[in-house]
């Protein structure tokens, strides 16, 4: 199954509905679906859903199917600060000006350590 980050929530709600309709109304499933259907709906409409895409996206999509850039800075100089800042965190990906870095922790420092993203791999040489 190809899971979609940036699914659509009115596909998403047609599909529970088709499959609710497979349930007596009141049975345990129909509880369920009511409840996930309302739990989209409630992230639309409080303006949350981009929140819950970024979740889903760390915790539901195949690590093969996309790398997850946790930051992204134009320069190496702006990078560098924020390794400073100790904001940082071990193994997080980071894009420097499209190009993607791996940040590690060393005994004294922090580091980046150049990690090519997918995009790069599949461009033309």
């Amino acid at each position: 199954m190809t899971y979609d980050p940036d699914f659509d929530v009115d596909a998403i709600l047609r599909v529970i509905g088709t499959v609710n309709e497979k349930y007596p109304d009141g049975s345990p499933e129909d509880e369920a679906l009511h409840i996930a259907a309302g739990a989209l709906v409630f992230l639309r409409d409080r303006q949350k859903l981009e929140e819950y895409r970024a979740y889903f996206r760390k915790y539901f999509t195949p690590a093969t199917s996309a790398a997850l850039v946790a930051r992204t800075f134009d320069s190496r100089q702006a990078a560098d600060a924020w390794l400073a800042s100790g904001e940082a965190t071990d193994g997080v990906l980071v894009s420097i000006a499209g190009e993607g870095f791996a940040v590690i922790r060393l005994p004294n420092r922090w580091e980046l350590l150049r990690t090519p993203l997918p995009e790069e791999l599949n461009q033309p040489k």
